[in-house]
């Protein structure tokens, strides 16, 4: 009987993906039903090299690092930016994790990540059927980012959400201690969606005198509009702050950063500077003090400063996903609808994968204000349930005691 579990990771890491991970592990040790529980180290790719590890021997027995794990942020079984090809162009790759799965008895398969992972989920789940393997594929949704379809909010948001807008917090006040004109552009991630960018409109501390300027990429940048704005919260204020998402393009679709010129398997390029291209226009145009800020990876995995809220919920979205494959569901992701704000409530279910496999979700256009330049009471009632709570990270000589294993 296949009842042996394989779980991976794949894409960028979030403050909650371990928290899925969790998840999924205690499901699966309280149930009579699993054999082995093993880990894909480094994705689909790990796998297809065959780097896996038992997660049984690590975690059995061993509660306190299962809760640590929870709160762990990065990934604990490393990551990958590996994309399969369409079996019919070549089905090396899938043959040969058909020949995994069956080595190590493999009965449940539970792949973590973002949109283009669950274009894994949906490839392998059809080739293994195709083979006729009893192999239960289920993807786990996690992406800072924000922009997976079917889901209310995918899981590492609302910790990145509340990372962004405290370091924008502290940031704004920074600025706003000088006697002269001063302007800091912030760089936050988001290539094609400005859902984190957006999390600026939460940064201002009460009666603070300035409101940020936030530059979105589903608004096509208008540099002219852009300096006015800028210099109107200058002279308001006598400084300004700027959100500027990295995936910023002018109407003509060119991204308003420099590229690396690097593009990963997925296509997607490596996007740089943003920050300080707008940097150097406000200092060309405007003739202020400038600086840029990039936010960089920090913005992905600070644990310290995670949500509650969105630990808790990757972790019930594990336990969902193996719940759901355990009911003989595949093919499909986890996800949860949110049911109400006041109070905040979700509703956990899935979602057929194929609905979800490389689409976008982008900020909706009636979320933005018709200036260009902020966002409406809607996406603030959106945002400020995501970052509820404090999280119980353990400390060690002053630092977060984070669970790593090397392997």
């Amino acid at each position: 009987m296949n009842n042996n579990i394989l779980i991976a990771q794949s894409g960028g890491p979030t403050a909650a993906i371990n928290a899925a991970l969790a998840g999924i592990i205690s499901a699966a040790l309280k149930s009579d039903n699993t054999g082995e529980i093993f880990g894909g180290v480094n994705g689909v790719q790990g796998i297809l090299e065959e780097n896996i590890i038992s997660l049984t021997e690590r975690f059995e027995g061993d509660e306190d690092a299962l809760r640590r794990l929870r709160f762990t942020p990065d990934m604990y079984l490393k990551t990958c930016r590996y994309k399969l090809k369409k079996p019919e162009e070549d089905d090396s790759d899938y043959t040969r994790l058909t020949e995994i799965f069956k080595k190590y008895n493999i009965g449940m398969f539970f792949y973590i990540g973002g949109n283009d992972s669950m274009d894994t989920v949906a490839r392998i789940k059809t080739f293994t059927e195709s083979r006729g393997l009893s192999v239960k594929v289920v993807g786990v949704p996690k992406t800072i980012d924000n922009d997976l379809v079917e889901i209310d909010h995918a899981p590492g948001f609302g910790s990145a959400v509340k990372y962004v807008a405290t370091t924008f917090r502290e940031v704004m006040m920074d600025t706003g201690l000088y006697p002269l004109e001063y302007v800091a552009v912030v760089e936050i991630m988001g290539r094609d969606s400005g859902w984190l960018t957006a999390a600026a409109v939460l940064a201002p501390p009460e009666n603070f005198p300035s409101e940020p300027v936030i530059c979105l990429p589903e608004v096509p940048f208008d540099k002219e509009k852009f300096i006015d704005r800028v210099n109107e919260e200058v002279q308001k204020a006598g400084f300004a702050v700027v959100a500027v998402s990295e995936g910023l393009k002018d109407k003509d679709g060119n991204y308003i950063s420099a590229s690396t010129g690097y593009v990963d398997k997925f296509g997607h390029p490596q996007l740089s500077g943003t920050a300080s291209a707008l940097a150097g226009l406000i200092k060309e145009a405007i003739g202020c003090k400038v600086r840029s800020i990039d936010l960089g990876s920090a913005q992905r995995s600070a644990g310290h400063i995670s949500s509650e809220t969105d630990i808790n919920e990757s972790y019930n979205l594990g336990e969902n996903a193996f719940r759901y494959a355990s009911e003989g569901k595949s093919g499909i992701m986890a996800t949860l609808t949110r049911k109400g704000n006041d109070p905040y409530i979700v509703e956990y279910g899935y979602v057929d994968v194929t609905k979800v496999a490389n689409r976008v979700k982008d900020v909706p256009p009636e979320w933005i204000d018709e200036d260009n330049f902020t966002v409406t009471a809607d996406m603030i009632h959106y945002l400020r349930p995501l970052t509820e709570g404090e999280t119980k990270v353990d400390y060690k000589e002053g630092l977060p005691d984070y669970l790593y294993d090397r392997y």
